[in-house]
């Protein structure tokens, strides 16, 4: 089923456990990334999805195995040398500071490498945010969030990276922006770690589909593998 890429991947998983406190939530992941390649991880509420991604962050503490990112092991390093590595991460909660406005959330990260995206190219792709630069983040709609913690990430410069369920809950023509991000994203190489529930969405941009549950990986489907296994996904997904 599962067989690593033949390049040197960018990021590259074995065998990772990981826990919070006495519960052992992941058992035993598999993953590999190639540069330049979106890859998405599909599965039920609960089958370990966020939670591979916070390992990789290193968010979760509690982690054992490997994680080689470009090259370096990183499963004993902190968050904050992780995100040096170049690791742009949009968590699920989006994480913007009610307290800052639109501007003072987007200049907030630091630069992580060159190639960031500049204030007019992300004007151009989320023009709501340039109409609500000077607005707080309390008063932002949710899919203004979503676009304003994409584009805080695109501003940095990083290269690689992990996005948690970017269009949930989140009206069709904000999910067209988001997906434009993402698209321009691949365009220019980034390599991009996909969570995502909306299945329709994550088909038409990822390379390969990892399916999770509980905890393990335990299928990988190839893009072009995907019309002949829309049953088996949907059971997977519970659809």
């Amino acid at each position: 089923m599962w067989a690593p890429i033949m390049t040197e991947p960018v990021i590259a998983i074995r065998q990772l456990q990981g826990y919070y406190g006495e519960s052992h939530v992941l058992h035993g992941v598999d993953l590999d990334v190639a540069a330049g390649e979106v890859i998405t991880i599909i599965g039920r509420n609960g089958a370990g999805k966020t939670t591979t991604l916070r390992a990789i962050m290193g968010i979760l503490e509690n982690r054992q195995g490997s994680i080689r990112i470009q090259g370096r092991e990183t499963i004993a390093d902190p968050s904050e040398r992780i995100a040096r590595l170049g690791i742009g991460y949009v968590p699920e909660e989006r994480g913007i500071y009610s307290s800052l406005d639109v501007m003072e959330n987007l200049m907030l990260p630091p630069r992580l490498g060159p190639g960031g995206m500049s204030l007019d190219d992300i004007w151009q792709l989320f023009p709501n945010l340039l109409e609500r630069r000077r607005s707080q983040g309390t008063r932002l709609s949710g899919g203004e969030q979503q676009m304003l913690a994409f584009a805080r990430v695109l501003r940095t410069g990083a290269n690689i990276f992990l996005l948690d369920e970017p269009t949930e809950g989140l009206a069709p023509v904000i999910v067209q922006q988001i997906g434009k991000a993402v698209e321009a994203m691949k365009a220019k190489g980034h390599t991009m770690i996909l969570v995502e529930q909306n299945f329709r969405f994550a088909a038409r941009l990822a390379d390969r589909h990892y399916v999770m549950e509980n905890g393990r990986v335990i299928d990988v489907i190839a893009k072009a593998d995907v019309p002949s296994s829309l049953d088996k996904i949907k059971s997977y997904l519970g659809v």
